[in-house]
């Protein structure tokens, strides 16, 4: 299990939200925290530790009178920390590139991926032929409905058919070199991990898959290790102290350091 940070840009402001009130409509969300610092700052403080792999989600649609800034925001925090970030958010083929030049080691894509409530496999091919496997990161974030979990696309807020099983885990992997999971109902409260989630996703062995949503302590910490099998990365955002919470960064990246492999 590795530690990987998070940079959610919202309206061009770095913030944690809880991720199943975000709209498009007035670009409104439920906000835990605002940022006094921009992008790069967090960029920065990340490059400091040596911690890579996290990633900058942009939160408003490419349509937005927002999107400008916010893109404006995830470009800074690139340009300092080249090779270290991932960046997701209205990505597609003909934009990744931009992204990827501007030093994101890999592109997040849900939507582009999953159009229409299915898997649209011939834009992940031209995805793939504009990236490479190697840069891209296929987002998989998810809400429940009924005992399964389902992607969910449009910033979280449609559903798709596509049912989050191993099978589909395997299908995918040969096109992308790591899975993104938000768990959609708990993202942003901190109020505990969607345990079945994580049970399923540690099962699957596989690429590399970063869990986020609910985390609030180092207890869900552990139990996520347990269900996850060490193999499942975690993200972790409002629960932190760097964006207003109780869990202190530096003892969650101490623990990540202490129980690496074990």
């Amino acid at each position: 299990m590795e530690f990987r940070p998070c940079i959610d840009i919202h309206n061009g402001k770095v913030k944690q939200i809880v991720g199943s009130t975000l709209r498009d409509e007035g670009d409104e969300a439920k906000e835990n925290f605002v940022a006094g610092q921009d992008a790069a700052f967090f960029a920065d403080f990340y490059r400091k530790d040596g911690i890579r792999g996290g990633h900058i989600i942009l939160l408003n649609a490419r349509d937005s009178s927002y999107y400008n800034e916010t893109k404006k925001q995830a470009l800074s925090a690139l340009s300092v920390y080249p090779g270290g970030l991932q960046v997701g958010g209205g990505i597609t083929d003909e934009n990744a590139a931009e992204f990827l030049k501007a030093g994101a080691s890999h592109v997040i894509v849900t939507s582009y991926v999953f159009r229409d409530g299915k898997i649209n496999y011939d834009n992940l091919k031209r995805l793939v032929a504009e990236t490479g496997k190697e840069h891209l990161v296929l987002d998989l974030s998810c809400r429940r409905k009924g005992d399964d979990y389902y992607i969910v696309t449009d910033r979280w807020q449609k559903f798709t058919e596509e049912k989050v099983t191993k099978e589909l885990l395997f299908e995918l992997s040969s096109y992308a070199s790591e899975f993104l999971v938000h768990a959609v109902d708990v993202e942003g409260k901190a109020n505990g991990i969607e345990e079945p989630l994580a049970e399923l996703l540690g099962n699957w062995e596989g690429i590399p898959v970063t869990y986020a949503g609910g985390v609030r302590n180092f207890e869900d910490i552990k139990i996520l290790r347990k269900l996850g099998k060490n193999r499942l990365n975690v993200t972790i955002g409002s629960a932190l102290d760097l964006f207003g919470g109780t869990l202190p960064y530096r003892e969650v990246i101490d623990y990540m350091k202490e129980n690496k492999g074990v």
